[in-house]
């Protein structure tokens, strides 16, 4: 972990967060406020390809972008998660964050194993365009030879113990597509979790490595993995609303079967795939890193009702769209009662993205979606929905993602479509359209 510069002990830091954190509140520094965006409202066209799988939902029909942007121009990969105290703690990385003593953490996932790190990060406040947020630390932890990269994905906070997911990138150096060698977009394999006990100050490493991942996937050789970002379905404060007391998460992948059937360049990567699958933990110390603890859907039984299964060998894709599906979140919206999904399709990993949403009265149940948002970002990915900000109507709420981190190769730069995104913590605020 990056230690603390001298100007301000870690004592004294670690009281200046600890007390931030009971009391909801922290230091009111001008640049730890987010930047404000306005635009004139507007609803973003659906425009739902012709081979979706999936029926059209019969209570909402489009996206309505309500003319406000909020957000921080820090690192990507944002999952905020609501703790019991009421404060939100996500993992980020790939930029500069800032940090309540007046210095930045930066952090880089991929390239150098020597220097890779991923950030804890804290998001204190009630309205998006009123938060506080700051990073508390970076954590180093080597992807391992064949990987190039180590990512942060699954984040839970719940009962105090807070679960950070990594996983690799870059298996591809020994697979050849033709000419083309595979490189490090490919995705290879979740690790595990490490874990805190003081809300990020200090964390125990996960029992995994890369070559001994959680579930035993690898990504080598083309192969593609099933669970390989992972993310904690947003059940609200401290788990709140769980159906059973459980954890679930939801992560997108591959299987040879349709890698071999209809393959793109990258079919299996960090933003790209072609099933989504859904697996559950009660969440413990004790369980968050053994696989035995584990139940993967194993699809439908004869009568229709799904079926759960220990055996990692019989897991099935609970949602699949052959080369138009990619990084996945989920949360639960108590109002609707319904889980509303996120995916994002990446295409070639570093153009324009599509991004769409799909509801369903269950975790298991059946999926329908809501809208198809074009090119939405116009290169946005790791979008979520923090339940923390979705209002009293239940159709009101805000969505999270980063966006345009590379130039597109016929435009330079990127147009940005919704207006105000950016690279790093983005907030849009948006309505559900009732049909």
């Amino acid at each position: 972990m990056r230690t603390t510069p001298k100007t301000m002990s870690l004592a004294v830091l670690f009281t200046v967060l600890l007390v931030a954190h009971s009391t909801g509140t922290a230091p009111q520094t001008a640049d730890l406020k987010p930047e404000i965006f306005r635009f004139d409202p507007f609803t973003w066209p659906s425009e739902i390809p012709q081979d979706c799988p999936f029926e059209r939902s019969g209570t909402f029909h489009a996206v309505r972008f309500l003319g406000v942007k909020s957000g921080f121009r820090y690192g990507d990969t944002w999952y905020p998660s609501w703790a019991e105290n009421g404060i939100l703690y996500s993992p980020w990385t790939d930029g500069k964050t800032k940090r309540l003593d007046g210095y930045t953490d930066w952090s880089q996932s991929w390239v150098d194993p020597v220097h890779i790190t991923t950030g804890q990060g804290v998001i204190i406040g009630d309205d998006p365009l009123d938060l506080v947020a700051y990073s508390i630390g970076l954590d180093k932890s080597s992807p391992a030879a064949p990987y190039a990269g180590r990512y942060p994905c699954g984040s839970l906070v719940h009962d105090g113990v807070w679960y950070y997911g990594t996983y690799c990138l870059g298996p591809g150096d020994n697979v050849h597509y033709g000419k083309t060698r595979l490189n490090w977009p490919w995705i290879g394999p979740f690790v595990g979790f490490r874990y805190s006990t003081d809300y990020g100050h200090t964390w125990t490493p996960p029992p995994h490595t890369p070559s001994e991942s959680l579930f035993g996937e690898t990504g080598m050789w083309g192969y593609p993995v099933k669970i390989g970002a992972p993310h904690f379905v947003d059940f609200g404060k401290n788990m709140e609303h769980s159906p059973d007391g459980k954890a679930y998460l939801v992560a997108h992948g591959a299987d040879l079967e349709t890698t071999t059937k209809n393959w793109r360049m990258w079919n299996n990567s960090w933003i790209t795939g072609d099933q989504i699958y859904l697996l559950r933990v009660t969440p413990g110390i004790k369980t968050i890193n053994d696989p035995s603890a584990y139940e993967f859907y194993g699809g439908r039984d004869k009568g229709g009702k799904p079926v759960w299964t220990g055996d990692f060998e019989k897991i099935r894709p609970l949602l699949e769209w052959d080369n138009a599906m990619g990084c996945v979140t989920v949360t639960y919206n108590p109002v609707l009662k319904k889980y509303l999904m996120c995916v994002t399709d990446g295409g070639n990993t570093v153009s324009r993205m599509d991004t769409y949403l799909l509801e369903a009265d269950r975790l298991d149940g059946d999926w329908k979606i809501i809208t198809y948002m074009k090119e939405f970002g116009t290169q946005a990915y790791f979008v979520n929905i923090p339940s923390k900000f979705i209002g009293d109507d239940g159709v009101t709420m805000w969505l999270l993602y980063s966006g345009n981190f590379s130039l597109d190769q016929n435009e330079k730069p990127h147009p940005v479509n919704p207006p105000g995104g950016h690279y790093g913590m983005t907030f849009q605020k948006i309505k559900l359209l009732r049909n």
